[in-house]
């Protein structure tokens, strides 16, 4: 995995990165210990292999330092998840993907 460089932008509610002068986003929306990301637009210009990967890893583990749940909005978030099931222990108690 490599890893990203994000940015928690908390005025704009989301997670960044950018790559070669193009802006990645995670958009998320807090709420009692929880962060729900519900979109995740990465520009047509980044082409990196695996990097919409190793950029939800790197939110996904920003949050786990900070010991809050995740609530995957996000079609293409929520398939990670279910594909990565090293990160189910992040989800809240009663939520399934």
């Amino acid at each position: 995995m490599n890893e990203v460089e994000i940015i928690d932008n908390s005025f704009l509610r989301q997670f960044e990165t950018t790559v070669n002068g193009h802006l990645a986003k995670i958009e998320y929306s807090s709420q009692e210990r929880k962060v729900f990301l519900t979109k995740l637009v990465v520009p047509e210009e980044i082409t990196q292999v695996d990097f919409k990967e190793d950029f939800i890893k790197s939110v996904l583990n920003h949050i786990q330092e900070q010991n809050l749940r995740v609530v995957p909005t996000s079609p293409q978030i929520a398939g990670f998840l279910r594909k990565n099931r090293q990160y189910k222990g992040m989800l809240p108690v009663g939520i399934r993907i």
